[in-house]
């Protein structure tokens, strides 16, 4: 019940403020009566009010602490009419805990500066309140120092509270900001993957498609057989690039979330295959003893060698050939595509991301990647990555 209460009064701050000063105010009221009914005593120097007076007092006391995102000017409003109170020489009342409630606003909402100056305030308030007293002592100062430091601790401790919870919230929140960003980028990075698979493989199986459809065409009327074996080959590769084209899209899919993809990633086992049926003519060649590497690494080499054996039947010319070498034998996983085509006369596509694509898998492994023409002729893409062993 209190914790609803709490976060009523924080939502509606001002009409919860209204709420807790209306009974100090009725009480107020009430007592203003009997002050008024009071014959001060014969010889005293106290001045008498009339009920309205006593009111109105009251009402300039309390209606301040209404004030509740100003408290600094609440508290010196309270205390300038308590002074002039003092100066009147009008007998302390009811509503002069005003002062005191107004205090603990002070602590409670402003810097350690202004509640000290509050508090001295306040001190000087007894002081003085005491002077106009009978026979003052050093004990009822003392007492009533004490009830004005303890109000003043209360709202030093509760303005710390505030803070701290006010910290606890804004660390939440900026954590909350920051999972959220995570899982954004998480996604992007995930979808810019799926936008590089998808490159990757549509740009080569097209890439064959086209050269295995200009063959047929030239062979079309010469050697129909020959013609009719591209066409298979045409349909094969097609038929691959829509299965792999599926599975990649199918993790897009929202309404597909939940299903689950047991089809094995490529990696270095399937390079042999990837060179053999490669529509350029290549080979594989492989120094040193093979490593156990991380899925995602043989995944990033499977895919540059095959950026590369694209990029070299489209740009390397008619009868262009092409060398594979993976060398295990270092501190690094070297890999190597070389061919021998038109390599610096090869025109570039301007709109190409197979190289940035490359950069980018060699990048998530701490390695590095090159791609220029031979001085000797042609194209070579040289990729160094750290090797891993795999988990």
């Amino acid at each position: 019940m209190f914790g609803r209460v709490r976060a009523w009064s924080r939502r509606h701050e001002k009409p919860a403020a209204t709420l807790r000063v209306l009974p100090l105010a009725a009480l107020c009221a009430i007592l203003a009566i009997p002050y008024a009914s009071m014959q001060p005593p014969v010889g005293s120097t106290s001045t008498h009010l009339s009920v309205a007076g006593y009111l109105a007092l009251s009402a300039a006391l309390l209606l301040p602490l209404l004030w509740r995102d100003r408290p600094i000017a609440s508290f010196a409003v309270v205390s300038l009419v308590s002074f002039g109170q003092w100066v009147l020489q009008v007998a302390p009342l009811p509503a002069n805990l005003a002062v005191l409630v107004a205090l603990w606003a002070v602590a409670y909402r402003c810097s350690f500066r202004w509640a000290l100056a509050a508090c001295l305030v306040a001190e000087l308030g007894v002081f003085l309140a005491l002077v106009n007293w009978d026979t003052p002592t050093f004990g009822m100062f003392f007492s009533g120092s004490i009830f004005v430091v303890t109000i003043w601790l209360t709202g030093l401790y509760a303005n710390t509270r505030r803070r701290y919870l006010e910290g606890l919230e804004e660390r939440a929140e900026r954590a909350e900001r920051e999972r959220d960003q995570q899982a954004r980028m998480a996604a992007a990075a995930e979808r810019a993957r799926i936008a590089r698979e998808l490159h990757d493989v549509v740009a080569h199986n097209v890439s064959v498609m086209v050269v295995q459809a200009d063959g047929a065409g030239y062979a079309l009327d010469t050697d129909p057989e020959q013609a009719r074996l591209a066409v298979k080959a045409i349909s094969k590769t097609g038929r691959a690039a829509l299965a792999e084209m599926r599975r990649l899209v199918g993790v897009l899919r929202e309404d597909e979330a939940t299903t689950i993809d047991y089809t094995p990633q490529p990696g270095l086992g399937q390079l042999e295959e990837l060179v053999r049926g490669s529509a350029v003519p290549a080979r594989l060649e492989v120094a040193g003893f093979p490593r156990d590497l991380p899925e995602g690494q043989q995944l990033a080499v499977y895919r540059i060698v095959q950026e590369a054996l694209t990029n070299a039947l489209k740009h390397g010319g008619p009868g262009v050939r092409a060398v594979v070498e993976i060398d295990y034998s270092g501190p690094e996983l070297v890999v190597r595509v070389t061919d021998d085509g038109r390599g610096a006369a090869a025109p570039r596509s301007p709109d190409g991301h197979g190289l940035i694509g490359m950069r980018e898998r060699v990048g998530m492994y701490g390695g590095a990647i090159s791609a220029a023409p031979r001085q000797s002729g042609g194209f070579e893409v040289l990729a160094r990555l750290p090797m891993v062993n795999a988990a």
